[in-house]
């Protein structure tokens, strides 16, 4: 191998080092950018979920006359 042809060989893959790198980059920024929606869904969910059970508490107790 010449030494034009090392150093093309040499630039190209440093080149798909590059790319590869800022793609993992983006996945990364992807999965974190996903992994945040689903914690931000899944706090509002419960919290959902503990109003409605609140709701409940507090028509059981209304029913039963425990709430005076």
């Amino acid at each position: 191998m010449n030494d034009q042809s090392n150093i093309n060989a040499c630039y190209h893959a440093g080149e798909a080092k590059g790319q590869a790198q800022e793609k993992a980059s983006h996945m990364m920024d992807k999965a974190c950018d996903t992994a945040q929606s689903a914690r931000d869904s899944l706090q509002e969910t419960g919290q959902q979920v503990k109003a409605k059970a609140q709701g409940a508490a507090d028509a059981v107790k209304d029913a039963t006359g425990m709430n005076k």
